[in-house]
């Protein structure tokens, strides 16, 4: 052989030898759900964060906002002081005081007052959401619902383009945990069930009940029995097949792996007995057929457990709670599988300004929730803490393999 061609291809193999030598292998999470884990929590509400004094709320706090952010617990009760100001002079959301007034100088003053308390309002809300963090480690492809997101991990992989759900703090927490690049893929849709929608393959077809054998639509029912679990396994394939278009420190010399999954869900089980009888096993067939779908049976998997009633004693009393923590105690951790409870990680502050009655002090509430009861309130600082507890959850899990 040439000696100066022997040369160069010495320094080829030994420059791509140095360049994956000490690199990590791009580490692929995968978060799948209904509407909780879509996210319906508008990023601005992450700032009630700042009501709290523990240190955990503290650390989540500063990495989520960025460095230099100015927040602190005075300016969120200085903007719920304005926001109550607003709605003492309009009557909230529905601005009756205002409807209700003769037309004149005084409406008109009123009128261009509260305008301008609104505009303040709103600016308050974009400024909160433009101080949380772009990560530029963390890159995540998501599907929630009809919002499509592709690129590094920020605000707006929620419901919509300035909504965040678990992912947020799931992926900003395992940046500090791990070195390496990280890429999330989330496939999340509202309003589907285990039994029916996300049905794993090895829990067998789908049995119409007798309404759905005598309706007209039988047939295309059958067909869309795990219809989303499909499309999960589906977008999570399409991903893989061009891994450098959705992280691009991905190096194909170093490789990828599966460092685990976060599976939230639970609420439209809960209003049919076979439904809700059935969650436990089809848990425990889902996890068995996602892993054995991604090649990874010992591939780490969490559980969120529905903690939509709030409190210990009303969660026990819910059959799909109950169903989703004995799959995860007779899975095991042992075998790789652990329940977090979110009910833990609520937000009673926001709570209790929505228990005052939100139409009618709208502006404060709107500070510090975006949702209803059965989305947590649509609270950032929720889902920035079970997005935390997740990953804390995946890591005592990866530490355990």
């Amino acid at each position: 052989m040439n000696s100066h061609l022997f040369e160069t291809l010495f320094f080829f193999a030994s420059t791509l030898l140095q360049s994956s030598e000490g690199q990590e292998p791009l580490k692929i999470f995968v978060l799948a759900g209904q509407s909780n884990m879509v996210g319906h929590a508008r990023a601005h509400t992450a700032a009630t964060l700042l009501a709290s004094d523990t240190p955990r709320d503290r650390e989540l706090v500063e990495m989520i906002f960025v460095e230099g952010h100015g927040l602190s617990r005075e300016v969120l009760e200085e903007q719920l002081r304005r926001g109550r100001q607003i709605d003492a002079l309009t009557g909230g959301i529905s601005n009756n005081k205002v409807k209700e007034m003769a037309e004149g100088p005084e409406k008109e003053a009123l009128v261009k007052k509260s305008d301008g308390l609104k505009a303040e309002h709103e600016s308050y809300k974009k400024s909160i959401a433009g101080k949380c963090r772009t990560s530029e480690r963390v890159y995540i492809h998501s599907i929630a619902d009809r919002n499509r997101q592709s690129g590094p991990l920020k605000v707006g992989c929620g419901a919509a383009t300035d909504k965040i759900g678990p992912e947020y703090g799931f992926g900003l927490s395992m940046e500090k945990k791990l070195d390496g690049p990280i890429l999330i893929i989330k496939t999340s849709w509202g309003g589907k069930s285990l039994n029916y929608n996300f049905r794993p393959p090895s829990a067998g077809a789908y049995v119409l009940n007798e309404k759905e054998q005598g309706s007209d639509k039988a047939e295309k029912i059958r067909e869309e029995a795990s219809l989303n679990y499909r499309l999960m396994v589906d977008e999570i394939n399409e991903v893989l097949s061009d891994l450098g278009n959705y992280h691009p420190a991905y190096d194909s010399s170093v490789g990828h792996e599966f460092a685990g999954f976060v599976w939230f869900q639970g609420f439209n089980d809960q209003f049919s007995p076979e439904f809700r009888d059935n969650y436990r096993q089809n848990m425990i067939h889902f996890v068995a057929d996602v892993r054995k779908e991604l090649k990874t049976p010992e591939m780490p998997f969490v559980i969120g457990v529905l903690g939509t009633p709030v409190t210990p004693e009303k969660i026990a009393e819910n059959a799909v709670s109950v169903a989703q923590r004995e799959a995860a105690k007779e899975l095991g951790v042992e075998n790789g599988v652990l329940a977090v409870e979110s009910y833990l990680h609520y937000s009673h502050y926001s709570n209790a300004v929505f228990q005052k009655g939100w139409p009618e002090h709208y502006h404060e509430w709107d500070t510090v929730g975006s949702d209803r009861p059965y989305h947590y309130l649509g609270s950032g600082a929720f889902f920035v803490r079970l997005g935390d507890a997740f990953a804390d959850a995946v890591e005592q899990l990866m530490v355990k393999q």
